[in-house]
């Protein structure tokens, strides 16, 4: 069993890497060793990993060209080849892989650029659930809600940058339109979620997501309030509560570790 797997160990080494010779016992049907096939099927499987990257990063694909994308894709499937047979997996490190390679510094918006669209696709595949009903609120005394516990739909996903990632890949979408952007005007907050059919990435204001962020952790209203208040003195909570039930985000709440309601 372990010579096995280091036979299996082997080949996807040999199937990644180039420089690798071809594994022992591999024979084409002729019976004779095939070392131009394998190149092929290597060839074959690489390539087949970066139109996987390309199709889950099509603006990070859209700003660097085709042939900065496969190179850098290229460099990210050498360092981090499939774990799973599922490739909807794949390319979860690719935006940490991207804000360390050195080629793309040039671009320091690009890993969260990159962020986003991993948080697309993860709200896009994340699991059903139903928004609670808005008058819930109304069983809620105004006395109870700073105790309250709110449960979040499992898609919501936030991604934080310094700079402005969101403007940038919304220019940079199928109908977007690309355009000078000043990288020096402040970051952006964004929320990713998918309630419904369609995925909904929007711009959040300063202390919004702190205040989700405690929400998601298990935080009571009270204390993610607080926790906005220190990123933003002017946070507006029933603004903001008012937008997590528009979204969709909120679907259950708890008034006592034992009573859930929704």
């Amino acid at each position: 069993m372990q010579q096995l797997a280091e036979r299996q160990r082997g080949f996807a080494a040999a199937l990644l890497d180039p420089g690798l010779p071809m594994p022992d016992g591999l024979v084409g049907p002729d019976g004779e060793p095939g070392p131009k096939r394998f190149a092929v099927y290597r060839n074959n499987v690489v390539v087949g990993l970066i139109e996987t990257l390309k199709d889950a990063f099509p603006a990070v694909h859209r700003i660097v060209g085709a042939d900065f994308f496969q190179a850098m894709a290229r460099a990210y499937i050498m360092v981090e080849p499939p774990r799973s047979p599922i490739l909807l997996d794949y390319g979860t490190g690719f935006p940490d892989f991207i804000r360390q390679f050195e080629p793309a510094a040039v671009l320091p918006y690009l890993a969260d650029v990159a962020r986003i669209e991993r948080a697309w696709t993860e709200a896009y595949h994340a699991p059903e659930a139903f928004p609670i009903d808005p008058g819930v609120f109304a069983a809620i005394a105004p006395d109870q809600l700073p105790a309250i516990r709110f449960s979040l739909h499992p898609s919501l996903r936030l991604v934080r940058s310094q700079f402005p990632a969101l403007t940038i890949w919304q220019m940079n979408g199928v109908d977007g339109v690309p355009g000078p952007v000043d990288l020096a005007a402040g970051g952006e907050d964004v929320f990713v979620i998918r309630p419904m059919a369609d995925v909904d990435v929007r711009l959040i204001p300063k202390g919004s997501l702190e205040f989700i962020q405690a929400l998601a952790d298990g935080e009571t209203v009270l204390a993610a309030l607080e926790a906005a208040l220190v990123a933003n003195a002017r946070f507006d909570l029933s603004a903001n509560l008012s937008d997590l039930m528009g979204a969709g985000a909120l679907v259950g709440y708890r008034l006592a570790p034992d009573t859930r309601q929704a």
